[in-house]
């Protein structure tokens, strides 16, 4: 396990230390779940952004194959 050395303002050390103590977790510990929570949330969203991208991808696709049918049903004998 590697260590990691970071400054943070005195307020938010004790705001973890608070929460820490509440949730009965050391220090290091609470701070890894936040991280790890932190983590899983970018996660989230990149995956979110990705679907999102896909989606507008096929979107578009589908509304040239749309377009193409409509032409289609607009013919006499198609």
């Amino acid at each position: 396990m590697t260590t990691l050395s970071l400054r943070i303002p005195d307020d938010l050390l004790h705001e973890v230390d608070t929460s820490a103590e509440q949730l009965h977790l050391p220090r290091a510990a609470y701070v890894r779940k936040a991280l790890e929570q932190m983590n899983a949330a970018v996660a989230a969203q990149h995956r979110r952004m990705r679907l999102m991208e896909a989606s507008l991808k096929v979107r578009g696709e589908s509304m040239r194959v749309n377009a193409e049918f409509d032409a289609i049903e607009d013919v006499p004998h198609a």
